[in-house]
């Protein structure tokens, strides 16, 4: 119950597909999701995320593939059968019923009638006691949120379903709730597997993060290594964003790669490199560059990639400035630039250097050359 960490198993996703019609939402899915984690899958609408978690839940029939919570085969037992609580967007709490009615509701349509104790510990869980004999519509989204939680995880279920459960949260609120969210998974023990199209959501709060496309998982993996090493076009430019630059592999040199790209040689670490022919693009992330004034493009280390080019915007952002620089050859790359000096800052039409640590740099095989 409430407090105490729950000993649950694995969930396995074995060749999972779902075709509407000559159309696969889902691809032949396989994956498993560690028991206790805290898992993202993390994609654009219509990439399969919503229709995997339905899947799971038993909302939906899979075309083929079997789902496994451990040993034991859940694919075609009923949404109701299932040691599995969905939480959607839209919270579904029932109007007429105050806050202790709703997370009492699973309890007492099992037939359990000593309610008090469990409903009052999981309302202590998600720190809504004082409001137990509120209605949901007497609540903050937030609030309703968290009763949302407490009434799935009343069930003891072994997977907590999250389908885009912060939504409808302003932006304030919704990093408020990821926090909540975090602190209540670690609290309970119980696998979530949270599907969301908000990379920020997903960064913070999950151990690992799956990246949908195209019913298929692009990369998976820790937020962090996913993206400061994004393994493909579509997750570097999805996850975050990344200036992209098309070169040619030119040899090596010890463990580096030398990428030559519009007339300029880049240094691309092999470890960073998911590329496996020549073709490929030369990445970083906007926040690893740095700008200097083009008179001062001498102070940037010898050993760093560096581009020259020219400032066509700046946007202040408070924490940072971002600007647009145009390369040489029309390419407009993005750089990010804390903000730690007042007042001296780059203006529109500069002639700028940028450089970067060649340790920042990832390599990417080139598709479209």
């Amino acid at each position: 119950m409430a407090g105490a960490i729950k000993q649950v198993e694995d969930l396995h996703l074995l060749n999972l597909t779902k075709k509407f019609g000559d159309v696969a939402a889902v691809d032949d899915l396989t994956l498993t999701i560690p028991a206790g984690s805290f898992f993202a899958l993390l994609g654009a609408s219509g990439c399969g995320k919503t229709t995997t978690l339905r899947m799971v839940a038993g909302l939906e029939d899979p075309t083929s593939g079997t789902i496994n919570i451990g040993s034991k085969d859940i694919t075609n037992l009923r949404a109701f059968q299932r040691p599995v609580n969905t939480v959607f967007q839209s919270y579904a709490l029932f109007p007429h019923l105050d806050i202790f009615e709703n997370v009492a509701f699973g309890l007492r349509r099992r037939g359990i009638k000593d309610v008090k104790t469990p409903v009052n510990q999981m309302l202590e869980l998600v720190e809504l006691s004082a409001m137990a004999r509120r209605k949901p519509t007497q609540l903050s989204g937030g609030q309703q949120q968290r009763v949302a939680v407490a009434r799935a995880l009343i069930n003891e279920p072994d997977v907590l379903l999250l389908d885009e459960p912060l939504g409808a949260l302003d932006l304030k609120l919704r990093r408020q709730m990821q926090i909540e969210l975090k602190r209540i998974q670690r609290e309970v023990g119980t696998t979530f597997v949270h599907v969301t199209h908000d990379q920020e959501e997903a960064m913070t709060m999950a151990d690992t993060v799956a990246i949908m496309n195209v019913g298929r998982i692009e990369q998976l993996g820790n937020p962090a290594d996913i993206y400061e090493l994004p393994k493909t076009v579509f997750v570097a430019n999805f996850l975050g964003q990344s200036n992209l630059i098309n070169g040619t592999a030119q040899g090596r040199s010890g463990d580096d790669i030398l990428v030559v790209a519009y007339g300029q040689t880049y240094v691309v670490p092999a470890a960073r490199s998911s590329a496996t022919s020549d073709s490929m693009i030369v990445g970083v992330r906007p926040e690893k560059m740095t700008v200097l004034d083009a008179p001062d493009g001498h102070r940037a280390p010898e050993s760093h990639n560096k581009i020259s080019g020219r400032v066509t915007d700046v946007s202040y952002a408070g924490v940072s400035t971002q600007y647009l620089v145009r390369t040489p050859w029309d390419q407009e790359l993005t750089v990010f630039e804390q903000n730690v000096i007042v007042g001296d800052r780059c203006s529109v039409g500069d002639e700028v250097l940028l450089h970067w640590a060649p340790e920042h740099t990832f390599g990417l095989e080139n598709l479209g050359g």
